[in-house]
């Protein structure tokens, strides 16, 4: 499965908002071309933002960017489809307070999850056991 995480790619119109340009739009649209085993479209201007992650204009996970994951290690991220868990952060790059808060809620309800579970593992146990006693 094609993970990608446009966070960083976007024109900041004011503080609150944000929009993707054409160039950009094209961009992403030719990273799932090139995964696809499609010719990239280069109708908008995204050449050179193409050629700068994918010099050869074929399909490479790109760190911070976009990267394919296995189903192996989606359910070994408890099946999050949050592309920041697999595509990483690119070299350099610093956590933002918006990325941080992401990571600690999805930490957060991941925890909550384990304690669920945790939960009824041990209830699960008890009676087991109270079941071994009455016996």
């Amino acid at each position: 499965m094609l993970f990608v995480d446009a966070r960083h790619i976007f024109r900041q119109i004011d503080p609150a908002h944000r929009e993707f340009t054409p160039e950009q739009v094209e961009f992403l649209a030719n990273i799932v071309r090139l995964y696809r085993g499609q010719e990239p479209e280069l109708v908008r201007g995204s050449e050179k933002l193409l050629k700068e992650k994918s010099p050869k204009l074929r399909y490479a996970d790109v760190a911070g960017l976009c990267k394919v994951a296995t189903r192996k290690e989606i359910e070994a991220q408890g099946w999050s489809l949050n592309p920041g868990r697999y595509v990483g952060m690119a070299a350099g790059e610093e956590v933002s307070d918006a990325d941080s808060r992401e990571q600690f809620e999805e930490l957060t309800e991941e925890l909550e999850t384990l304690n669920a579970e945790a939960r009824e593992l041990e209830a699960r146990i008890a009676s087991n056991a109270a079941k071994i006693l009455e016996t």
